[in-house]
Protein backbone atom coordinates (compact mmCIF):
# COMPACT_ATOMS: atom_id res chain seq x y z
CA UNK A 1 0.00 0.00 0.00
CA UNK A 2 1.47 3.31 -1.02
CA UNK A 3 0.60 6.61 0.64
CA UNK A 4 1.76 9.87 -0.91
CA UNK A 5 1.49 13.18 0.99
CA UNK A 6 0.20 16.12 -1.04
CA UNK A 7 0.51 19.85 -0.68
CA UNK A 8 -2.76 21.73 -0.38
CA UNK A 9 -3.81 23.37 -3.66
CA UNK A 10 -5.19 26.93 -3.90
CA UNK A 11 -7.80 26.06 -6.54
CA UNK A 12 -11.30 27.41 -7.09
CA UNK A 13 -14.22 25.08 -7.86
CA UNK A 14 -17.90 25.73 -8.48
CA UNK A 15 -19.23 22.50 -7.03
CA UNK A 16 -17.86 19.78 -4.79
CA UNK A 17 -18.73 16.26 -5.86
CA UNK A 18 -21.37 14.24 -4.10
CA UNK A 19 -18.97 11.30 -4.02
CA UNK A 20 -17.32 12.80 -0.94
CA UNK A 21 -18.35 10.89 2.15
CA UNK A 22 -20.65 12.49 4.72
CA UNK A 23 -18.24 13.24 7.56
CA UNK A 24 -19.72 13.79 10.98
CA UNK A 25 -18.25 16.57 13.06
CA UNK A 26 -20.53 15.82 15.98
CA UNK A 27 -17.68 14.71 18.22
CA UNK A 28 -15.93 18.03 17.83
CA UNK A 29 -18.81 20.49 17.42
CA UNK A 30 -18.50 23.47 19.71
CA UNK A 31 -22.11 24.58 19.89
CA UNK A 32 -25.22 23.25 21.62
CA UNK A 33 -28.87 23.60 20.58
CA UNK A 34 -32.14 23.37 22.51
CA UNK A 35 -33.76 21.55 19.56
CA UNK A 36 -34.69 17.92 20.35
CA UNK A 37 -33.50 16.84 16.89
CA UNK A 38 -31.13 18.79 14.68
CA UNK A 39 -28.74 18.52 11.76
CA UNK A 40 -26.79 21.16 9.84
CA UNK A 41 -24.96 20.12 6.67
CA UNK A 42 -22.94 21.67 3.90
CA UNK A 43 -25.05 21.25 0.76
CA UNK A 44 -22.26 20.51 -1.72
CA UNK A 45 -19.99 18.22 0.27
CA UNK A 46 -22.61 16.71 2.56
CA UNK A 47 -20.34 17.35 5.55
CA UNK A 48 -22.28 17.36 8.80
CA UNK A 49 -21.51 20.53 10.76
CA UNK A 50 -23.79 19.71 13.68
CA UNK A 51 -26.12 16.87 14.59
CA UNK A 52 -28.24 16.00 17.58
CA UNK A 53 -30.48 12.93 17.57
CA UNK A 54 -30.44 13.19 13.78
CA UNK A 55 -31.55 9.57 13.31
CA UNK A 56 -34.23 9.64 15.98
CA UNK A 57 -37.76 9.06 14.69
CA UNK A 58 -39.87 12.17 15.18
CA UNK A 59 -43.18 13.71 14.19
CA UNK A 60 -42.20 15.87 11.20
CA UNK A 61 -45.47 17.84 11.15
CA UNK A 62 -45.82 20.04 8.07
CA UNK A 63 -42.15 19.59 7.20
CA UNK A 64 -43.23 16.27 5.66
CA UNK A 65 -45.14 18.31 3.06
CA UNK A 66 -41.75 18.57 1.37
CA UNK A 67 -42.20 14.96 0.23
CA UNK A 68 -45.58 15.81 -1.29
CA UNK A 69 -43.93 18.71 -3.11
CA UNK A 70 -41.12 16.44 -4.30
CA UNK A 71 -43.62 13.98 -5.81
CA UNK A 72 -45.42 16.79 -7.66
CA UNK A 73 -42.14 18.33 -8.87
CA UNK A 74 -41.24 14.95 -10.38
CA UNK A 75 -44.59 14.89 -12.20
CA UNK A 76 -43.95 18.35 -13.60
CA UNK A 77 -40.35 17.63 -14.59
CA UNK A 78 -41.37 14.47 -16.44
CA UNK A 79 -44.10 16.31 -18.33
CA UNK A 80 -46.85 14.09 -16.91
CA UNK A 81 -48.41 17.16 -15.28
CA UNK A 82 -48.36 20.82 -16.30
CA UNK A 83 -48.60 23.80 -13.92
CA UNK A 84 -51.82 24.83 -15.65
CA UNK A 85 -53.56 21.45 -15.19
CA UNK A 86 -56.77 21.86 -13.18
CA UNK A 87 -57.39 19.39 -10.35
CA UNK A 88 -60.77 18.78 -8.69
CA UNK A 89 -61.42 19.54 -5.04
CA UNK A 90 -63.40 16.47 -4.02
CA UNK A 91 -65.78 16.35 -1.08
CA UNK A 92 -63.53 13.82 0.64
CA UNK A 93 -60.48 16.11 0.37
CA UNK A 94 -62.54 19.07 1.58
CA UNK A 95 -64.14 17.22 4.52
CA UNK A 96 -60.80 15.84 5.69
CA UNK A 97 -59.68 19.30 6.80
CA UNK A 98 -62.72 21.60 6.85
CA UNK A 99 -63.35 21.48 10.61
CA UNK A 100 -59.78 20.95 11.78
CA UNK A 101 -57.42 23.49 13.33
CA UNK A 102 -54.70 22.88 10.75
CA UNK A 103 -53.46 25.28 8.09
CA UNK A 104 -55.69 25.65 5.04
CA UNK A 105 -55.60 27.10 1.56
CA UNK A 106 -59.40 27.46 1.90
CA UNK A 107 -60.30 25.54 -1.24
CA UNK A 108 -64.00 25.59 -2.18
CA UNK A 109 -65.52 22.11 -2.42
CA UNK A 110 -66.26 20.89 -5.98
CA UNK A 111 -64.05 23.62 -7.48
CA UNK A 112 -61.01 23.07 -9.72
CA UNK A 113 -57.60 24.53 -8.94
CA UNK A 114 -54.39 24.63 -10.98
CA UNK A 115 -51.37 22.57 -9.98
CA UNK A 116 -49.38 25.80 -9.79
CA UNK A 117 -51.80 27.36 -7.28
CA UNK A 118 -51.96 24.15 -5.25
CA UNK A 119 -48.17 24.04 -4.96
CA UNK A 120 -48.18 27.63 -3.73
CA UNK A 121 -50.89 26.67 -1.29
CA UNK A 122 -48.70 23.87 0.08
CA UNK A 123 -45.34 25.66 0.16
CA UNK A 124 -46.38 29.20 1.13
CA UNK A 125 -49.67 28.70 3.00
CA UNK A 126 -48.94 25.17 4.29
CA UNK A 127 -52.44 24.17 3.18
CA UNK A 128 -53.44 20.69 4.33
CA UNK A 129 -56.40 20.77 1.95
CA UNK A 130 -54.10 21.49 -1.01
CA UNK A 131 -52.02 18.41 -0.07
CA UNK A 132 -55.09 16.19 -0.12
CA UNK A 133 -56.19 17.45 -3.55
CA UNK A 134 -52.75 16.77 -5.00
CA UNK A 135 -52.61 13.35 -3.36
CA UNK A 136 -55.99 12.26 -4.76
CA UNK A 137 -55.09 13.46 -8.26
CA UNK A 138 -51.78 11.60 -8.05
CA UNK A 139 -52.87 8.23 -6.62
CA UNK A 140 -56.66 8.20 -6.37
CA UNK A 141 -56.67 8.44 -2.58
CA UNK A 142 -54.52 10.06 0.08
CA UNK A 143 -53.79 6.65 1.62
CA UNK A 144 -52.43 5.31 -1.68
CA UNK A 145 -50.40 8.49 -2.15
CA UNK A 146 -48.84 8.09 1.31
CA UNK A 147 -47.74 4.57 0.34
CA UNK A 148 -46.22 5.95 -2.88
CA UNK A 149 -44.43 8.64 -0.86
CA UNK A 150 -42.93 6.02 1.43
CA UNK A 151 -41.72 3.88 -1.48
CA UNK A 152 -40.14 6.86 -3.23
CA UNK A 153 -38.50 8.00 0.00
CA UNK A 154 -36.82 4.61 0.36
CA UNK A 155 -35.47 4.94 -3.19
CA UNK A 156 -33.96 8.31 -2.28
CA UNK A 157 -32.16 6.80 0.72
CA UNK A 158 -34.66 8.08 3.31
CA UNK A 159 -34.79 4.70 5.01
CA UNK A 160 -36.41 5.87 8.25
CA UNK A 161 -39.34 7.79 6.77
CA UNK A 162 -42.90 6.46 6.81
CA UNK A 163 -45.84 8.54 5.58
CA UNK A 164 -49.49 8.07 6.48
CA UNK A 165 -50.87 11.19 4.81
CA UNK A 166 -49.81 13.98 2.46
CA UNK A 167 -49.83 16.87 4.93
CA UNK A 168 -48.09 15.75 8.10
CA UNK A 169 -51.36 15.63 10.03
CA UNK A 170 -50.66 13.90 13.39
CA UNK A 171 -50.49 10.13 13.12
CA UNK A 172 -48.37 7.92 15.41
CA UNK A 173 -46.95 6.09 12.37
CA UNK A 174 -46.20 9.21 10.32
CA UNK A 175 -42.50 9.60 11.16
CA UNK A 176 -39.25 10.94 9.73
CA UNK A 177 -35.75 11.77 10.95
CA UNK A 178 -33.85 15.03 10.73
CA UNK A 179 -31.27 13.35 8.49
CA UNK A 180 -33.96 12.11 6.11
CA UNK A 181 -35.40 15.62 5.87
CA UNK A 182 -31.94 16.96 5.06
CA UNK A 183 -31.57 14.33 2.32
CA UNK A 184 -34.96 15.28 0.89
CA UNK A 185 -34.06 18.97 0.96
CA UNK A 186 -30.85 18.37 -0.99
CA UNK A 187 -32.89 16.61 -3.67
CA UNK A 188 -35.45 19.41 -3.85
CA UNK A 189 -32.71 22.01 -4.26
CA UNK A 190 -30.43 20.04 -6.58
CA UNK A 191 -32.94 18.14 -8.73
CA UNK A 192 -35.43 20.93 -9.39
CA UNK A 193 -33.63 24.24 -9.95
CA UNK A 194 -36.53 25.53 -12.07
CA UNK A 195 -39.11 24.92 -9.34
CA UNK A 196 -37.12 25.51 -6.16
CA UNK A 197 -37.50 29.36 -6.19
CA UNK A 198 -41.12 28.81 -5.14
CA UNK A 199 -39.85 28.24 -1.59
CA UNK A 200 -38.69 31.85 -1.28
CA UNK A 201 -41.99 33.42 -2.39
CA UNK A 202 -43.14 35.57 0.51
CA UNK A 203 -46.93 35.49 0.17
CA UNK A 204 -49.81 34.07 -1.84
CA UNK A 205 -53.44 35.12 -2.17
CA UNK A 206 -56.14 32.58 -2.97
CA UNK A 207 -59.91 32.85 -2.67
CA UNK A 208 -59.43 36.43 -1.48
CA UNK A 209 -57.28 35.35 1.46
CA UNK A 210 -53.63 36.47 1.60
CA UNK A 211 -51.22 34.38 3.64
CA UNK A 212 -47.51 34.84 4.22
CA UNK A 213 -44.72 32.31 4.04
CA UNK A 214 -44.16 30.88 7.52
CA UNK A 215 -40.35 30.53 7.17
CA UNK A 216 -38.96 33.09 9.67
CA UNK A 217 -35.54 33.26 7.98
CA UNK A 218 -37.05 34.88 4.88
CA UNK A 219 -38.17 38.01 6.68
CA UNK A 220 -36.13 41.14 7.29
CA UNK A 221 -37.00 43.99 9.58
CA UNK A 222 -35.52 47.12 11.09
CA UNK A 223 -34.37 44.91 13.93
CA UNK A 224 -32.41 42.66 11.58
CA UNK A 225 -34.75 39.68 11.93
CA UNK A 226 -34.03 38.14 8.53
CA UNK A 227 -31.16 35.88 7.55
CA UNK A 228 -29.21 36.92 4.42
CA UNK A 229 -29.24 34.20 1.78
CA UNK A 230 -32.22 32.26 3.18
CA UNK A 231 -34.34 30.86 0.35
CA UNK A 232 -36.38 27.92 1.75
CA UNK A 233 -37.79 25.44 2.79
CA UNK A 234 -40.62 24.65 5.29
CA UNK A 235 -41.83 25.06 8.86
CA UNK A 236 -43.82 22.57 10.92
CA UNK A 237 -45.67 22.38 14.21
CA UNK A 238 -47.69 19.81 16.08
CA UNK A 239 -48.06 19.07 19.76
CA UNK A 240 -46.05 15.87 19.38
CA UNK A 241 -43.31 17.34 17.21
CA UNK A 242 -42.99 20.81 18.69
CA UNK A 243 -41.88 23.67 16.46
CA UNK A 244 -39.64 22.71 13.56
CA UNK A 245 -37.96 24.17 10.49
CA UNK A 246 -36.17 22.87 7.41
CA UNK A 247 -34.09 25.75 6.08
CA UNK A 248 -31.60 26.52 3.33
CA UNK A 249 -29.21 29.47 3.32
CA UNK A 250 -26.89 30.31 0.41
CA UNK A 251 -24.07 32.85 0.56
CA UNK A 252 -21.67 33.10 -2.34
CA UNK A 253 -20.80 29.58 -3.46
CA UNK A 254 -21.70 27.99 -0.13
CA UNK A 255 -25.10 26.64 0.87
CA UNK A 256 -26.11 25.03 4.14
CA UNK A 257 -29.20 22.95 4.86
CA UNK A 258 -30.55 22.88 8.40
CA UNK A 259 -33.26 20.78 10.07
CA UNK A 260 -34.44 21.63 13.59
CA UNK A 261 -37.38 20.12 15.47
CA UNK A 262 -38.84 19.94 18.97
CA UNK A 263 -38.52 23.58 19.93
CA UNK A 264 -40.94 25.18 22.36
CA UNK A 265 -42.19 28.24 20.48
CA UNK A 266 -42.19 30.09 17.17
CA UNK A 267 -39.80 32.62 18.67
CA UNK A 268 -37.32 29.97 19.80
CA UNK A 269 -37.50 28.37 16.35
CA UNK A 270 -36.74 31.71 14.65
CA UNK A 271 -33.95 32.69 17.03
CA UNK A 272 -32.24 29.29 17.03
CA UNK A 273 -32.33 28.83 13.26
CA UNK A 274 -30.80 32.27 12.74
CA UNK A 275 -28.12 31.60 15.37
CA UNK A 276 -27.10 28.26 13.86
CA UNK A 277 -27.04 29.64 10.31
CA UNK A 278 -24.66 32.41 11.35
CA UNK A 279 -22.51 29.90 13.27
CA UNK A 280 -22.25 27.60 10.24
CA UNK A 281 -20.99 30.36 7.97
CA UNK A 282 -18.76 31.96 10.58
CA UNK A 283 -17.01 28.85 11.94
CA UNK A 284 -16.85 26.62 8.83
CA UNK A 285 -15.61 27.06 5.30
CA UNK A 286 -15.20 25.03 2.13
CA UNK A 287 -11.71 24.34 0.80
CA UNK A 288 -11.22 23.23 -2.82
CA UNK A 289 -8.57 20.64 -3.62
CA UNK A 290 -8.64 19.47 -7.26
CA UNK A 291 -10.59 20.07 -10.46
CA UNK A 292 -12.25 17.20 -12.28
CA UNK A 293 -9.64 15.63 -14.58
CA UNK A 294 -6.71 17.26 -12.82
CA UNK A 295 -3.68 15.04 -12.25
CA UNK A 296 -3.12 14.27 -8.57
CA UNK A 297 -0.26 11.75 -8.97
CA UNK A 298 1.60 12.00 -12.31
CA UNK A 299 3.48 8.70 -12.18
CA UNK A 300 1.91 5.87 -10.20
CA UNK A 301 3.94 2.73 -10.97
CA UNK A 302 2.44 0.06 -13.26
CA UNK A 303 3.11 -3.70 -13.21
CA UNK A 304 3.56 -5.49 -16.53
CA UNK A 305 2.34 -2.56 -18.59
CA UNK A 306 3.51 -1.10 -21.87
CA UNK A 307 3.95 2.10 -19.87
CA UNK A 308 5.79 2.00 -16.56
CA UNK A 309 3.55 4.64 -14.97
CA UNK A 310 -0.01 5.95 -15.13
CA UNK A 311 -1.37 9.27 -13.87
CA UNK A 312 -4.01 9.27 -11.16
CA UNK A 313 -6.61 11.99 -11.72
CA UNK A 314 -9.59 13.43 -9.86
CA UNK A 315 -12.82 12.01 -11.23
CA UNK A 316 -14.82 15.10 -10.24
CA UNK A 317 -14.17 18.44 -8.56
CA UNK A 318 -12.96 17.65 -5.05
CA UNK A 319 -13.04 19.74 -1.91
CA UNK A 320 -13.82 19.58 1.80
CA UNK A 321 -15.77 21.56 4.36
CA UNK A 322 -13.88 22.05 7.64
CA UNK A 323 -13.92 24.18 10.77
CA UNK A 324 -11.79 27.20 9.94
CA UNK A 325 -9.61 26.56 12.97
CA UNK A 326 -8.75 23.12 11.57
CA UNK A 327 -7.59 24.35 8.15
CA UNK A 328 -3.92 24.60 9.07
CA UNK A 329 -3.86 21.00 10.33
CA UNK A 330 -5.63 19.44 7.36
CA UNK A 331 -3.72 16.53 5.81
CA UNK A 332 -4.37 15.28 2.28
CA UNK A 333 -2.94 11.94 1.14
CA UNK A 334 -3.26 9.55 -1.78
CA UNK A 335 -3.62 5.84 -1.09
CA UNK A 336 -3.31 3.12 -3.73
CA UNK A 337 -1.97 -0.42 -4.01
CA UNK A 338 1.03 -0.41 -6.28
CA UNK A 339 2.42 -1.20 -8.67
CA UNK A 340 -0.98 -1.16 -10.40
CA UNK A 341 -1.33 -4.27 -12.60
CA UNK A 342 -1.93 -3.78 -16.32
CA UNK A 343 -4.11 -3.70 -18.32
CA UNK A 344 -5.57 -0.45 -17.03
CA UNK A 345 -8.51 1.36 -18.59
CA UNK A 346 -8.76 5.13 -18.29
CA UNK A 347 -11.44 6.13 -15.81
CA UNK A 348 -11.07 3.00 -13.68
CA UNK A 349 -10.85 3.73 -9.94
CA UNK A 350 -7.35 2.76 -8.80
CA UNK A 351 -6.82 4.85 -5.66
CA UNK A 352 -8.38 7.33 -3.31
CA UNK A 353 -7.81 10.75 -1.84
CA UNK A 354 -7.95 10.79 1.97
CA UNK A 355 -8.46 13.97 4.01
CA UNK A 356 -8.04 14.14 7.77
CA UNK A 357 -8.32 17.14 10.08
CA UNK A 358 -9.31 18.05 13.63
CA UNK A 359 -13.10 18.33 13.77
CA UNK A 360 -13.76 15.35 11.52
CA UNK A 361 -14.94 12.23 13.28
CA UNK A 362 -13.88 10.14 10.28
CA UNK A 363 -11.57 10.75 7.30
CA UNK A 364 -13.15 12.04 4.09
CA UNK A 365 -12.40 9.86 1.08
CA UNK A 366 -12.89 10.35 -2.68
CA UNK A 367 -11.90 8.05 -5.56
CA UNK A 368 -9.03 8.68 -7.97
CA UNK A 369 -9.10 7.13 -11.44
CA UNK A 370 -6.52 6.16 -14.04
CA UNK A 371 -5.86 9.06 -16.37
CA UNK A 372 -4.82 6.90 -19.36
CA UNK A 373 -5.10 3.43 -20.87
CA UNK A 374 -2.14 1.15 -20.23
CA UNK A 375 -1.99 -2.07 -22.25
CA UNK A 376 -0.49 -5.22 -20.82
CA UNK A 377 2.91 -6.34 -22.08
CA UNK A 378 3.01 -9.29 -24.44
CA UNK A 379 4.41 -12.65 -23.36
CA UNK A 380 7.97 -11.77 -24.30
CA UNK A 381 7.80 -8.40 -22.62
CA UNK A 382 6.48 -9.93 -19.41
CA UNK A 383 9.39 -12.44 -19.40
CA UNK A 384 11.91 -9.64 -19.87
CA UNK A 385 10.31 -7.51 -17.14
CA UNK A 386 10.22 -10.46 -14.74
CA UNK A 387 13.91 -11.16 -15.32
CA UNK A 388 14.74 -7.48 -14.98
CA UNK A 389 12.85 -7.23 -11.71
CA UNK A 390 14.60 -10.32 -10.42
CA UNK A 391 18.05 -8.88 -11.18
CA UNK A 392 17.16 -5.47 -9.76
CA UNK A 393 15.98 -7.00 -6.48
CA UNK A 394 18.91 -9.44 -6.13
CA UNK A 395 21.44 -8.75 -3.30
CA UNK A 396 24.49 -6.86 -4.42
Amino acid sequence: MKTSPLFRRPLLVALVAACLAWASAASAQSIETPARQAIVIDFDTGTVLLEKNADELMAPSSMSKLMTVFMVFEKLKSGAWKPTDMLPVSESAWKRHYKTEGSLMFLPVHSSVSVDDLLKGVVIQSGNDACSVLAEAYSGSEEAFAEAMTRRARQLGMTHSTFRNASGWPDPEHLMTARDLATLSRHLIGDFPDYYPLFSQMEFTFNGIKQGNRNPLLYTSAGGGGTPGADGLKTGHTQAGGFGLVASVKRGERRIVMVLNGMTSMQQRADESRRLAEWAFREWDRYPLFHAGETVVPDAPVWMGQSHTVPLVAQTDLGVTLPRRARAEMKVSVVFTGPIPAPIKAGTPVGKLVVTAPGLAAPIEAPLVAGADVARLGFGGRIIETIGNAFSSAPK
